[in-house]
């Protein structure tokens, strides 16, 4: 008697066939693909439950139907494909850095390095706007290249400070309305255009200054600060999640964690 002979290769097609579901399913949670999806595997059971019946007619119709299901998949699902594509290559193949630890990093592995970041001027001007329910964004690169987002707005290339940062968010600051993306500790632009996430699960009462922070986080590696105008809560996002309403101290030990702190620098004592 035979015995049915597992090779590796067998163990690492499973591995990524399960990989790439759930970072679909990750990619469509919360929207209303979702629910396409069912309908689509919905679909196919049934299909095959008709074959099973030898249902010749209905067999054929719906055969022809999932016969061009990759094409119909592909017209329906466009944004969310270009977001995943968008999301891999921006993440890990960007500015032609390809390395080893990039591809690791796709599974989760490899070394992380921290960015180096001028966090504490940003620590400051976020708790004095918050205090004065000053609206503000945020995006903090990483490894991942915004060059096209900050091409949307008003090139800087200023020196971090907390100054400058609550000046460019004061209400009759021409450059106000978008968000700053700082890189390689400086202000690279100001008043840029985000990307809009779509997820349905976000609270209604977020406005778009929060949906745009998720947006860019769903596509890059950025860390994004949300200072509400209404409420004047700070929030992040990071890899796709949003943190509402934290405190200011909370916000200093996670941009402690994730960023890289110079020597020189003194922590704050912020306010809670």
């Amino acid at each position: 008697m035979d015995f049915i002979q597992i090779r590796f290769l067998d163990i690492l097609d499973i591995f990524l066939v399960a990989f790439l579901f759930y970072q679909v399913y990750m990619l469509i949670r919360g929207t209303v693909a979702i629910n396409i999806v069912s309908g689509i595997a919905a679909t196919y059971l049934i299909w095959l439950f008709v074959k099973a019946l030898n249902m010749e007619l209905l067999g054929s119709i719906l055969g022809q139907v999932m016969g061009v299901g990759v094409i119909a998949i592909m017209i329906v699902f466009q944004q969310e494909i270009r977001k995943f594509l968008l999301m891999i290559g921006t993440r890990y193949f960007s500015n032609s850095n390809f390395t080893w630890a990039n591809l690791l990093g796709i599974f989760g592995k490899g070394e992380q390095e921290l960015s180096k970041v001028r966090i504490y001027p940003i620590l400051n001007a976020v708790s004095s706007m918050a205090s004065t329910k000053t609206g503000a964004l945020i995006v903090i690169a990483q490894k991942s290249d915004l060059t096209a987002y900050a091409e949307t707005g008003q090139s800087l290339a200023a020196e971090t400070s907390q100054r400058l940062l609550e000046s460019i968010f004061f209400k009759n600051s021409p450059l106000h309305d978008g968000a700053v993306i700082i890189q390689d500790e400086k202000i690279r632009a100001a008043s840029c255009v985000l990307p809009v996430s779509q997820d349905q699960s976000l609270p209604k009462h977020l406005g778009l200054r929060h949906r745009a922070a998720l947006g860019i986080s769903e596509i890059s590696d950025a860390f994004i600060i949300i200072v509400s105008e209404e409420t004047g809560y700070i929030s992040y996002t990071s890899n796709g999640r949003i943190k509402t309403n934290i405190q200011a101290n909370d916000l200093r030990r996670l941009m402690e964690e994730t960023f890289e702190v110079k020597k020189l620098e003194k922590a704050p004592a912020l306010a809670d």
